[in-house]
């Protein structure tokens, strides 16, 4: 029971922290868009993509591993951490050289080789303090990653936001960036050294290591391919059509990855709990896998209907010179539902020493989006990567079901009646929405269309009064358990 009220508190914590932390990066993202135009916006996550994608080369799974393993045994907290460190320390050394090279061999013009330059500056302490947090999380504790976000978030908006104002351009901007990552590397060793009091030194065990890397290469290559399968795509386009496209892209992809603290804040709970419970308590586990999909289940779909009707006026957030996102943005908005559940259902079968199964998905999903996005790009540009990443969530969505319902007795049953009464209130809310929007400010009518929602899923029974005291319990720090952390339709 402690375990179920520890979740609805972190969730709580970390759902908390990122809705103002997207807030706060959605709100850069939109001044920095309006300031630079689709170009340079494109120049500007061109250079990000490019180092995100050699940061997993840096973590090489290896903080799944330790977030695991504390959770088992807190004990050995220092151990696991002190091998990683070194392992790190060195993958750190060889990306940066990498990068390097590859920025100078590739033909990128000089401002985006500067600004991927002082981007692998934030991949690197990034990589670190997402160490540190792992560790953090193995103690059920987020609360302090949860500050650590948002002061992250301030940061960049603050020194960012001035670095435009003062005409500083592009390059100052992304400084912004790395000024922040050297803050939050200092803020999570030090929660990790001196409240958790677990020491942060490098170690060289050749056995544990020798172990760690065997350990870790399932999740690594899952990693590898599931961060090739995100940023690629703007790299395809850069090269397939043109910054510009990256740009209108970009405007969809900040939308739907920024929507997914959701899921993340859940998840980032529900991980840890779920590899104790498959030591401890299986038909614990099963229940709460059963209940995180419904709960993003009743998230996701509202989110989708109100996005897709809402997209022109959306995206007059940004210059006209952004319309066409329009489209876009409606494509991937739909894979959204998708991607939610995708993370319960990956986080379920890392718990369970599945991680293969999973790496074998996503494998299938990142081949499939490489040819995805070389057939639909030159044809539909910013909409053809779209469409793929639709096609590869929903493909993977297929394929976690699949491998799910070998490990555990799934009742697909019970989310089915969840996903009829969301279904239906959606299709109201989206209504209201539908007829609002001609006579309402966006966001007045986005706040009536969800209370329009979320009442009428009420009066269906899409959840019950003990899940909402339940929440508000768990922000107390003497919260007390209500029965169990439910949405049970």
């Amino acid at each position: 029971m402690t375990k179920i009220v520890n979740i609805a508190k972190n969730t709580s914590y970390l759902t908390l922290a990122l809705i103002f932390q997207k807030v706060i990066s959605f709100t850069y993202f939109t001044l920095l868009a309006r300031y630079v135009g689709p170009a340079d916006l494109g120049k500007y996550y061109l250079a990000i993509s490019f180092t995100s994608i050699f940061s997993i080369f840096i973590d090489i799974g290896l903080s799944n591993v330790l977030t695991r393993e504390v959770a088992k045994d807190q004990e050995k907290a220092v151990t696991w951490l002190g091998n990683i460190v070194s392992i790190k320390t060195i993958l750190s050394g060889l990306m940066l050289l990498i990068v390097f090279i590859l920025a100078n061999v590739l033909n990128f013009d000089p401002l985006t080789k500067t600004l991927i330059y002082v981007s692998a500056i934030s991949m690197v302490f990034d990589s670190f303090a997402g160490t540190f947090y792992s560790v953090i999380r193995g103690f059920h504790n987020l609360k302090f990653e949860s500050i650590g976000s948002i002061v992250f978030q301030l940061i960049v908006l603050t020194l960012g936001y001035s670095a435009l104002l003062s005409g500083g351009g592009l390059l100052l901007a992304m400084s912004a960036l790395a000024v922040a990552s050297t803050f939050n590397f200092i803020f999570s060793a030090s929660i990790l050294k001196y409240r958790l009091k677990v020491a942060i030194r490098a170690l060289y065990n050749r056995v544990l290591i020798k172990s760690i890397l065997t350990i870790a290469w399932p999740f690594a290559t899952y990693a590898i391919l599931q961060t090739l399968y995100t940023y690629l795509d703007s790299v395809f386009i850069s090269i397939l059509a043109s910054d510009t496209q990256v740009g209108l892209y970009q405007i969809a992809f900040k939308v739907i990855f920024a929507l997914q603290f959701l899921p993340m804040a859940f998840n980032a709970s529900l991980y840890p709990a779920l590899s104790t419970y498959w030591q401890t308590n299986r038909e614990q586990l099963i229940i709460s896998f059963e209940r995180a999909m419904n709960y993003l289940i009743i998230i996701s779909w509202p989110i989708v209907i109100g996005i897709f009707i809402l997209a022109p006026k959306f995206v007059l957030l940004f210059k006209s010179s952004y319309s066409e996102a329009v489209q876009p943005l409606r494509i991937s908005v739909i894979a959204l539902f998708f991607i939610f559940l995708n993370y319960p259902i990956g986080s379920l079968l890392n718990a369970c020493d599945a991680q293969r199964k999973n790496t074998k998905n996503m494998a299938i999903i990142a081949v499939s989006s490489v040819i995805a996005n070389f057939l639909l790009i030159p044809y539909w540009q910013a909409s053809g990567a779209s469409f793929t990443v639709l096609f590869t969530s929903l493909l993977m969505f297929i394929l976690g079901m699949y491998e799910i319902k070998k490990i555990i007795t799934y009742h697909l049953k019970k989310n089915l009646l969840v996903f009829s009464k969301v279904l239906l209130s959606s299709l109201i809310m989206g209504l209201s929405i539908f007829w609002g929007q001609n006579y309402f400010n966006i966001f007045i009518v986005a706040i009536l269309g969800g209370a329009i929602y979320f009442t009428v899923l009420f009066i269906l029974g899409g959840f019950k009064r003990a899940d909402i005291i339940s929440i508000y319990q768990s922000f107390k720090k003497t919260a007390k358990p209500i029965n169990d952390f439910s949405v049970d339709l």
